[in-house]
């Protein structure tokens, strides 16, 4: 007897039927996401929190001095609760189909919106999250490092941002070559450890410092737009410090899961510790950071923290290490995608080779656009409204409205109205005061300086 095909496809004639789910299934096994399923609970705390506590954790102070103190912190605490509530709806999702596992988030896409649909949908936002997440930590690696460079040796010879951002890519282009999330796993735990560590440092060198002298708690900006669209520019910076969700169904994969046992136990045990550990990084750096600098915070905190020498250039040294971590794991879904459409598309063969050159391409594309384009703090606002957003705090209630159909008005209905609607909100305004930032900041800037 012919084997079945999967429920997607069609069932191919009985000759043609029979060898394909062990090619299949050969390919599955080497492709990054599906590779390997043998991750501990664990594993998806310290993954979450390097895919979560990113680089953003720094800008906070300064997104709060956009803010003000009451929306700051109201903002801040809001998306902590409605992007747990979208994560645990995610992890609830993945196995909802008996039998059926949705290991990435397009896929969980096409089944509430329909094979084509459901691509076009998810596919085009989870890659500008990717790849923009991506040439951001690029950037916010090489500008750590030449901070590093430049604090343990002021006197130096100045050297271009441009080539620290070479030097921090030269590391990826190794590390990109390990094969699935599994692999990378120590290199996500040093991560996790680090923006536990850098965070710490940002927020007790604060409390060190003190509130400075003549601090003012005013909005920064005079003009009544300014203040406008730099509010709206703030939104897309916090929208950006929680955006874990684009790698979380490709993270629950790689746990074990058995109809006795499922995975979403373990993984929400690990979600769960790893938001404890996100709140800890977050409110005490925003809070503390813009309480000792009011509105003069610099869009890094580190920045305005000059002092002690020695403590900064660690702290920036950690963030080199965590970025490092995160680029990985948001790289790890592009190369999943990159390498299922060459080999089962355009029919390449598996194997190293495949491996080293499209990856490689992929690090030195982030690289070039990187160098670039390096205005840290616009870029943020851009892409946190225009990808995050749907991503992370509305996509997740849409398809759960979609699959799940509660009743009208109740809890679940209401609860997921608000986070939408909230969402589209973030999506419209913060790209429009991310871009003036960048148009800001692009008058003053030099090519390749």
């Amino acid at each position: 007897m012919g084997t079945i095909a999967p429920a997607h496809e069609t069932p191919a004639p009985m000759s043609i039927n029979r060898p394909k789910p062990a090619k299949e299934d050969a390919i599955d096994d080497w492709l990054p996401i599906t590779s390997s399923r043998d991750a501990k609970w664990w594993y998806s705390t310290f993954h979450n929190v390097t895919a979560m506590v990113g680089a953003g954790v720094l800008g906070l102070p300064y997104a709060l001095s956009e803010l003000g103190w009451g929306p700051g912190i109201a903002v801040l605490a809001l998306s902590w609760l409605i992007t747990l509530y979208t994560l645990w709806q995610m992890v609830e999702m993945h196995e909802m189909v008996p039998g059926k596992r949705f290991d990435r988030y397009h896929e969980l896409g096409q089944h509430a919106f329909g094979q084509r649909l459901g691509l076009y949908i998810v596919v085009p936002q989870q890659l500008v999250v990717e790849i923009g997440v991506c040439i951001v930590y690029m950037v916010t690696g090489g500008k750590s490092l030449k901070k590093f460079h430049d604090t343990v040796c002021p006197d130096c010879k100045n050297i271009k941002l441009t080539y620290f951002i070479m030097i921090f890519a030269s590391v990826h282009f190794v590390l990109s070559q390990l094969p699935n999330f599994n692999s990378i796993s120590g290199v996500s735990l040093a991560a996790a450890v680090m923006s536990l560590s850098y965070s710490t440092i940002a927020w007790g060198a604060s409390v060190d410092k003190g509130k400075q002298e003549g601090v003012e708690y005013g909005y920064r900006s005079h003009s009544t737009a300014g203040t406008v669209l730099s509010f709206f520019s703030a939104l897309g910076d916090v929208a950006f410090a929680y955006a874990g969700h684009n790698v979380v169904l490709e993270i629950q994969a790689t746990i074990p899961s058995t109809p006795e046992k499922p995975s979403k136990k373990p993984m929400w045990k690990g979600v769960v510790v790893a938001y404890i550990i996100v709140a800890v990084c977050y409110f005490p750096v925003a809070i503390i950071g813009y309480w000792a600098f009011g509105n003069a915070v610099e869009d890094n905190i580190l920045i305005s923290l000059e002092k002690p020498r020695w403590l900064i250039a660690m702290a920036n040294m950690m963030v080199v290490v965590h970025v490092i971590g995160s680029y990985q794991i948001y790289a790890m879904p592009v190369f999943d995608m990159v390498e299922t459409v060459l080999v089962k598309k355009l029919r390449f063969p598996p194997g190293v080779a495949l491996r080293l050159i499209a990856r490689s391409t992929y690090v030195a594309l982030t690289m070039f656009i990187g160098m670039t384009f390096p205005f840290f703090g616009g870029l943020l606002g851009f892409f946190g409204g225009f990808a995050f957003a749907p991503t992370t705090y509305f996509l997740p209630c849409v398809m759960w409205l979609c699959i799940y159909k509660p009743r009208k008005f109740s809890l679940s209905w209401i609860a997921n109205w608000i986070c939408i609607i909230l969402g589209l909100l973030l999506m419209i305004l913060s790209p429009i005061g991310g871009l003036r930032q960048i148009i800001i900041n692009a008058k003053t800037y030099k090519f390749y300086s």
